[in-house]
């Protein structure tokens, strides 16, 4: 989501900052700004992409050594130039606006008490021309503003309730940026010959430092030319580690590929090889040290996930109660955390996040713990991540940077991470003997293969493509293990395409979705050779009998062969357990086309971020 570049230099850091943001574009936004102290306080800000803010830029020979930058996605106003960040203060009194700023900020996450002290700060003369919460943030700061930019960050964030990661500098010292954070991450950068860096992402960082400080819930820090300092709420100075981090830019090169989600769809096979690699056998010790006493000690396993993570969980689940025979439930994180549930002590808590910072997933993490559930383990693809530093156990997928918003590389990867996490815990419970153990790994290793063979199927799903892109809704059925890569599949669709498209059980069409099929209802089923065939097959009976048009991703020796109303592409072997990894990749492929079927910006699809930092 959002995203913030902030610097203190000897130099001009504006194209620092301006490239900073291209880096974190893949996070998605809707507005873009850039401030610098130029004697006075000047931004430029667009509700373009970052290319149009460089242009308008260089058009006003934008320049300063002290600056700060920002990607928004809108929460609190429309996405407009006057919502867009920075937001500067401009004292009370209606007149002020007229005049240059003092404090300029950006932020990011959500200020729950905004309305409040928006009410509190107009009764003081304040004049807002914004509709966000982070306005209320920036004039806080001024009203307390009495020559020390940090004791006045320190006193206005005391008063905050909500989330947020900040950055500001202050007109009267021209050489000091001041960050804070609570629920949302920020890292501080040390870079060379005195500068120094915030940014809500390292990657941001990129080229720039790979001397990383992650700042921890509560920190605030105070950065000048050639010093900086780590400081508690109180003002006690803190000790951070410094970490070497080899951040990627988001600017990787497309190569033959027409979008980053192309890209990244078959980029799939080097990712699982990659995640898998120095995997020779099972062992608790690949989730880390302390994972074979913990294992052994639960009972039942919470998985706890946002979107397309939640599906990786939901799919996790028949394999961790059929495998290893352990119960499990898979809670959506946004709503756990609000219900009134009944812990368990011995529970394994696994979160999922590709970032590692989902807001939502962070949350009902410290949720569960706050419950006495202390035996916490994370599938993610970030290392340095705050859901990596906050569960005792992780297991670190290797998909590399995903930089299209709709999730691909980042959900296989996943589900292998729980696939080796389900065979350790079959072991751990005598449920997993060497043969069996073999063959599982026999069928990893070859799992990039099988999915280059699946890859090959693109073009029969460009032809489907060409029917879904003339649709405005699209049904996706599935049944047992195949069911959440349903959900997956319909997620895609709606997300990229924007085709209004619902996955539902197979078995649950006669309880209502029935009533939806006609022949302008496309309806996508995703049909192993498992135990549910032969069921599935007369859900397809029923969708073909009301005139419905279905479109089956069937194995080879289903016996569904294409005819009238019915299309088939055949699956190039069944993978049994892991056959859920190779369904979904057509899947991808059809949302894929789909959307470029239909002209869709398909990395950036509207109203969409990539790591979604507020709740």
């Amino acid at each position: 989501m959002c995203g913030i570049v902030a610097a203190v230099s000897h130099r001009n850091i504006v194209p620092m900052l301006v490239q900073g943001l291209q880096r974190l574009e893949y996070r998605g936004y809707d507005s873009c700004g850039v401030a610098v102290h130029k004697g006075h306080l000047h931004r430029a800000r667009s509700v373009a992409r970052v290319a149009q803010l460089q242009e308008q830029v260089d058009g006003e020979s934008l320049q300063g050594s002290t600056g700060i930058a920002h990607t928004r996605w809108a929460t609190h106003g429309a996405p407009a130039v006057h919502n867009a960040h920075p937001h500067f203060s401009h004292g009370p009194g209606a007149q002020a606006l007229s005049k240059p700023g003092r404090v300029a900020l950006v932020h990011n996450g959500i200020i729950e008490n905004h309305e409040q002290l928006r009410a509190q700060l107009q009764a003081k003369g304040y004049v807002f021309d914004s509709q966000t919460d982070t306005e209320v943030i920036v004039h806080l700061i001024d009203s307390v503003y009495d020559g020390d930019l940090f004791e006045a960050v320190r006193t206005a964030v005391a008063r905050l309730q909500g989330a947020y990661a900040i950055a500001a500098f202050c007109r009267d010292e021209p050489h000091r940026v001041v960050g804070a954070r609570a629920g949302s991450p920020l890292v501080l950068g040390l870079g060379q010959q005195g500068e120094h860096f915030l940014a809500s992402d390292a990657m941001a960082l990129a080229g720039v430092t790979d001397q990383i400080v992650y700042l921890e819930e509560g920190d605030l820090v105070d950065l000048q030319p050639g010093r900086y300092w780590v400081l508690d709420p109180a003002g006690r100075p803190l000790e951070r580690s410094v970490r070497t981090v080899q951040a990627h830019s988001g600017a990787a090169e497309l190569g033959p590929y027409r979008h980053y989600m192309q890209k990244e769809i078959f980029e799939q096979p080097r990712a699982i090889a990659d995640t898998l690699e120095g995997v020779a056998g099972i062992t608790p010790d690949l989730f880390g040290r302390g994972a074979q006493g913990c294992f052994k000690a639960i009972d039942s396993v919470l998985i706890l996930a946002c979107g397309t993570s939640y599906y990786s969980g939901c799919t996790a689940r028949y394999w961790l109660e059929d495998l290893a025979g352990i119960p499990t439930q898979v809670e959506v994180a946004s709503e756990y955390r609000y219900r009134n549930s009944v812990p368990k002590p011995n529970t394994l808590v696994v979160t999922i996040s590709q970032s590692g910072e989902t807001a939502d997933t962070l949350a009902a993490l410290r949720h569960a713990q706050s419950l006495g559930m202390h035996r916490t383990l994370t599938i993610c693809n970030v290392s340095t991540s705050a859901m990596v530093r906050e569960c005792e156990l992780a297991y670190i997928t290797r998909a590399g940077v995903e930089i299209g918003v709709a999730s691909t590389k980042a959900f296989t990867t996943q589900l292998a991470g729980l696939f080796l996490l389900t065979l350790a815990l079959a072991q751990s419970r005598g449920r997993l003997d060497a043969a069996q153990e073999a063959a599982h790994l026999k069928a990893m290793r070859h799992l990039p293969a099988a999915l280059q063979a699946v890859l090959a199927l693109e073009p029969q799903l460009i032809s489907w493509a060409e029917d879904f892109a003339r649709m405005e809704n699209a049904l996706f059925l599935g049944r047992g293990l195949h069911y959440p890569i349903a959900l997956e599949g319909a997620l895609k669709l709606k997300e990229i395409s924007y085709i209004h498209a619902e996955a539902y059980p197979a078995g649950e069409l006669k309880h209502g979705p029935l009533a939806l099929v006609t022949s302008s209802m496309p309806v996508v089923t995703v049909a192993p050779n498992d135990s549910l065939l032969e069921k599935l097959k007369s859900n397809m009976q029923e969708v073909r009998a009301r005139g419905g048009m279905l479109y089956v991703l069937a194995d080879a020796d289903t016996r569904i062969e294409s005819s009238e109303g019915l299309q088939v592409i055949r699956m190039p072997e069944h993978y049994g357990y892991l056959s859920p990894l190779l369904h979904v990749v057509p899947l991808q492929l059809l949302a894929y086309h789909t959307a470029c079927a239909r002209g869709t910006d398909v990395d950036k699809p509207r109203n969409l971020a990539k790591s979604v930092t507020v709740e």
